[in-house]
């Protein structure tokens, strides 16, 4: 994680990180995440000695509170808006009524609790930035 915020806690004037505190990468109501995803090819995760279990555990370690929204396709929502930009290389976002669209370097997508998942069907990683802002969901 980049970067966070959390409204009750005031801004530091000296630039101190908040982010050295934060225990999940799900920002509650009002709460904010910078996040910075490398995503390797689709292709990896197919290849006979990847191994799966160790890379959910590598998750569920490195992206707390975010790793258990996602289902065993990649498929995820969260409560939150989220503003994701492609940094690099080009990545396919998939909608749950199964719409994709191709992004590139430079596109922005805004999604409003969508559920959703990332497909890297290019050969190589993709980079991504994301700014998470917890909300409160219509019931």
């Amino acid at each position: 994680m980049a970067w966070s915020t959390d409204p009750a806690q005031p801004v530091s004037v000296t630039g101190d990180d908040p982010a050295p505190g934060v225990q999940s990468l799900l920002p509650a109501v009002g709460e904010t995440r910078l996040i910075i995803l490398t995503l390797p090819p689709d292709s990896t995760m197919a290849e006979p000695t990847f191994d799966g279990p160790g890379y959910v555990a590598e998750q569920l370690a490195h992206s707390p509170g975010l790793a258990e929204t996602f289902e065993p396709n990649g498929m995820h929502r969260t409560p939150t808006i989220d503003y994701t930009l492609v940094l690099d290389g080009d990545v396919t976002l998939e909608l749950d009524n199964e719409v994709t669209t191709d992004l590139h370097p430079g596109d922005l997508v805004v999604q409003n609790a969508t559920r959703h998942a990332w497909r890297n069907r290019s050969g190589r990683t993709v980079t991504l930035a994301a700014i998470l802002i917890g909300t409160k969901q219509e019931n």
